[in-house]
């Protein structure tokens, strides 16, 4: 059952699998976005608590420590076990992030049982990461050897905490890393709860810490550690060139996965109704603050204004409400900051000429709600269907044949995702191999899955998450050259 007051027992920082205070004692809030109130006060890290908490990573990390000498498979074990334990306590997670983060609970479960059958899926790899020999010349036996990177540095956004936090742990655990994070300012509840977890699971000291605190403290120190050797981070493109800028320092390795402007493409031989519910659930999920929101819908002229007006009644028909009050589909926007610039994205679409078709106010009187937005004549050269809005806005676009389509959609610094409705084969095939992103979609959205490698092409990102190529990311390979006998 949803419980909209769950006991919050963790607010420190996690270091060396114990729960301490701020190394300076400060705290910060974090605040619900149903109400817009304070929630409780968490401890605050900066770069005196990122240099413990990579001391303690360093620690574990040393050749002698009992997660290097653990066997792979044993480590598969321990992974496996938290989320086990994950989805014991799924009902307090959910909650917490329901709370924190204010996506509708139901939703917030979702995400739950995707983050543990991320880390299952994770576990399966720990014990078959492996090299290969080499038909190298000369009397040579030559292998490689695929190696953990170390300490690693995470960051992770407010959109997904659970599922960010999984997507993070569960490679860098299954390849052998030790790991320092950063959970989001906005929402810092169940990566703190996971700590718990993880200590109960039975993880070695050191080998996860979580320090919670602000972007600019926490969050460059990580990047600017010389001990980290890899930095992962999820956010936007303004943030992820600061990290990529920080990881130069003692260059370490970077994966980054950013923002997007996903083109959607609808074809007019579909049934409209089906196209204009897939475009719906592609835009409006988790209340638009999803980097792969199909907020780009072009739609061939023929059916246009016919999708126009299902498009509209499906944003009208969307519940908004409080995120633990039954039959919810969409809570509050993350914060104030989030807010206001949403509705300014929506000011700026109207006085550029496109056409408000639903939605574009707050919705009640208190909290960060946005009710489902829906535009229509909406051209390329307006800033909504040029910038990541972040928010619940549906832009919809005209368009005549599929080539243009296809360049009209490639003309962005994204390439994130990417999809096309249509009941023709060729026009899938061409548009899968023409547009630039990283995951394509035919006749579905949000199609995403722990074995399927996720990221960006252009500013979107740089490396992959989830798959085999997630695990990579993690990985050095080391080549080993040992000489034969002459007679062998």
């Amino acid at each position: 059952m949803a419980n909209p007051n769950p006991e919050i027992k963790y607010r420190q920082i996690f270091i060396n699998n114990e729960f301490v205070d701020a190394v300076n004692g400060k705290v910060f809030p974090t605040v619900n976005p149903s109400t817009g109130t304070k929630i409780v006060d968490i401890a605050e890290g900066d770069k005196a608590d990122v240099d413990l908490a990579v001391k303690a990573a360093k620690a574990a990390f040393q050749r002698s420590s009992a997660w290097r000498q653990m066997d792979a498979s044993a480590r598969g074990k321990l992974i496996y076990k938290l989320a086990d334990l994950m989805e014991r306590d799924k009902l307090q997670l959910a909650s917490l992030e329901s709370l924190d983060n204010g996506k509708p609970f139901i939703s917030a479960v979702y995400d739950v049982y995707g983050s543990v059958n991320c880390l299952r899926y994770n576990a399966g790899w720990a014990d078959k990461v492996s090299g290969e020999t080499v038909p190298s010349d000369g009397p040579h036996l030559t292998y490689t050897r695929k190696e953990p990177i170390g300490v690693v540095g995470q960051i992770i956004p407010w959109n997904y905490p659970l599922l960010m936090l999984a997507w993070k742990w569960g490679p860098a655990l299954a390849a052998g890393c030790t790991i320092v994070m950063k959970p989001a300012e906005q929402t810092p509840l169940t990566a703190l709860y996971m700590c718990s977890l993880v200590k109960e699971a039975g993880f070695p000291a050191g080998v996860i810490n979580v320090v919670p605190g602000y972007g600019p403290t926490a969050g460059h120190a990580i990047t600017m550690h010389p001990e980290i050797r890899k930095v992962a981070f999820t956010g936007s493109v303004e943030v992820g060139k600061i990290v990529m800028s920080g990881a130069a320092t003692n260059l370490k390795k970077v994966s980054l996965e950013l923002g997007g402007k996903s083109p959607l493409v609808i074809c007019d031989d579909v049934d409209v109704n089906e196209a204009a519910q897939i475009a719906y659930s592609g835009v409006f999920e988790n209340m638009g603050q999803c980097c792969i929101a199909a907020t780009r819908t072009f739609v061939q002229e023929g059916i246009y204004d016919a999708f126009v007006q299902k498009a509209t009644e499906l944003a009208k028909g969307r519940k908004v409400g409080n995120p633990f009050s039954q039959g919810i589909q969409h809570g509050p926007q993350i914060d104030d900051t989030q807010f206001k610039k949403i509705l300014g994205y929506i000011d700026k679409g109207k006085q550029e000429g496109a056409k408000l078709e639903t939605g574009g106010v707050q919705s009640g009187e208190e909290g960060y709600f946005i009710e489902p937005t829906v535009f229509s004549n909406v051209t390329d050269a307006m800033t909504i269907a040029r910038e990541e809005i972040f928010g619940p806005v549906q832009c919809i676009i005209k368009f005549k044949t599929l080539d243009e389509a296809i360049e009209r959609a490639n003309a962005t610094s994204f390439g994130l995702a990417a999809g096309i409705v249509t009941k023709d084969l060729n026009n899938a095939l061409i548009f899968s191999n023409a547009v630039e992103a990283g995951s394509v979609w035919v006749n579905t959205y949000l199609a995403v899955s722990n074995q399927a490698p996720f990221g960006g092409y252009k500013q979107s990102g740089i490396g992959r998450e989830m798959g085999k190529e997630g695990v990579e990311e993690y990985l050095e390979t080391k080549t080993v050259s040992i000489k034969l006998p002459s007679k062998v």
